[in-house]
């Protein structure tokens, strides 16, 4: 009888041979690079409601981090800070379990395909509310932004990955996930933008002081585990009183990442490959986002760096059938 089946079981797979192999094929190519970018995106969202619902966001702590970021902003930047900051101190609880549960809809809502226009759409509109009100729009208007301390803030990269994720072929023939909503010329024009200001803010006095990357690091190592506390202080010592000269080759390094995108593929890829790089050191030196203090609502530029990066990969073109 066993044997029967196994004979009934191969010439039903021999039988239904190609169809089960064009629905395997269908499967695994639903799932190309732009959806698992997409996915990824999603998990770092939903990361964001999880840490959101730390016990330390429920209490006064949270408002008051939110307030710090209106010092040194224009008055009519700090005005809604302060204004959003003491509404939320008044409905910490229920204003942040609403924050934490939207962050968590987002991530989910990326995640299944129905949604995932709605969610992206959301997740901008979303990015820039906190990022003028949570973030004081990372400190470029204040001149206190670096790309140490993660300039031009984490939220703002959301909204600039939500666009170049679009679902949406206006260029299929662009030669990234990136270029193939917005098109190749825009999505290089964003990669120009995003780079070049990180270059430009890692030569602002607040990067350049002898002290100040120094000071960053040291900053990153508080509450961070003990091997990485190990890099940071380490990293710090190496660089103190060296600020300027560290922020001119971080400046000269982010430079060259702004411009390798016009390249072609293959010294694309040699570009795309350091900024990954860069973004993991960038996120050792935040203290990996500060995820081990308590106090986090984000995993810090980082992550977000490498990913916008990967989206930049230049695509292999397919074999023809």
């Amino acid at each position: 009888m066993s044997e029967s089946l196994a004979v009934g079981g191969l010439a039903d797979r021999a039988a239904a041979g190609p169809a089960a192999g064009h629905a395997a094929t269908a499967g695994t190519a639903a799932l190309d690079p732009r959806r698992k970018l997409q996915l990824a995106l999603g998990v770092i969202w939903v990361l964001d409601g999880i840490l959101q619902f730390q016990p330390s966001m429920f209490t006064r702590s949270f408002p008051s981090m939110l307030a710090e970021s209106a010092h040194g902003n224009p008055a009519v930047v700090a005005g809604p800070i302060t204004w959003s900051a003491h509404l939320i101190d008044h409905h910490v609880v229920l204003l942040n379990a609403l924050f934490a549960a939207t962050q968590l809809a987002l991530g989910l809502g990326i995640a299944w395909r129905p949604t995932v226009r709605l969610a992206l759409a959301a997740s901008v509109a979303w990015s820039l509310a906190v990022w003028w009100l949570g973030e004081g729009f990372g400190g470029i208007l204040a001149g206190t932004a670096s790309p140490v301390s993660g300039a031009p803030g984490p939220v703002i990269i959301y909204a600039v990955l939500a666009v170049l994720l679009w679902p949406a072929d206006r260029d299929p023939g662009a030669p990234s996930v990136a270029g193939r909503a917005v098109g190749r010329r825009p999505a290089q024009a964003v990669w120009l933008v995003l780079w070049g200001s990180l270059a430009a803010f890692a030569l602002l006095p607040a990067s350049r002081a002898p002290e100040a990357i120094s000071d960053m690091l040291t900053g990153g190592a508080d509450g961070a585990p003990a091997w990485l506390a190990w890099i940071d202080t380490h990293a710090a010592s190496a660089l103190n009183q060296h600020g300027l000269t560290a922020s001119i080759v971080l400046a000269v390094l982010l430079g060259l990442i702004a411009v390798g995108v016009f390249l072609p593929a293959p010294f694309v890829r040699a570009a795309i490959v350091p900024a990954v790089a860069l973004a993991a050191a960038l996120w050792l030196a935040q203290g990996m986002g500060e995820l081990f203090t308590g106090m986090a609502t984000d995993p810090a530029s980082g992550p977000l760096l490498a990913l916008l990066a990967l989206s930049f990969w230049p695509a292999v073109p397919p074999r023809e059938a």
